[in-house]
């Protein structure tokens, strides 16, 4: 799993203002702590998403300082950003993942897409096209 740490600020209206040091993109806030967070989460996955799409690596969670909160992705999340940084990595494009697979674009845009619910043997079989496999711990 990813945790990415998150800092919560107060705003002067008496809200709660989330940001990432590394992810500065994704910026939320909220009306206390739970709400923040909760926002910082969908703020992050559409931030993380926004380098997939424009073929950027993916910036990987720094170490939370002691106490500080963090935002954790999925497990199907974490495995298709596995999956994009390995391909990218190689040097390889979408296009020739596509080919190994016997797939069309579409199916390889959705499945680097956080916000879609890929079938997690489709996400294997992505790794496997890699060279590579996915293994779990549990936390």
């Amino acid at each position: 799993m990813q945790f990415y740490p998150v800092t919560l600020t107060p705003n002067g209206d008496g809200t709660l203002c989330a940001t990432f040091v590394d992810v500065p993109e994704a910026v939320a806030s909220g009306a206390d702590e739970e709400d923040a967070l909760l926002r910082a989460a969908d703020a992050l996955v559409t931030e993380l998403s926004s380098y997939i799409v424009a073929g950027l690596p993916v910036p990987h969670p720094g170490k939370p300082a002691k106490g500080q909160k963090t935002v954790c992705l999925s497990a199907l999340q974490c495995a298709k950003l596995e999956v994009y940084q390995t391909m990218i990595s190689q040097g390889m494009k979408k296009s020739e993942l596509a080919r190994r697979l016997g797939w069309y674009m579409p199916q390889i845009v959705r499945l680097f897409n956080l916000r879609h619910a890929s079938r997690f043997d489709y996400v294997e079989a992505a790794a496997r096209a890699l060279g590579k496999s996915i293994l779990f711990k549990l936390l």
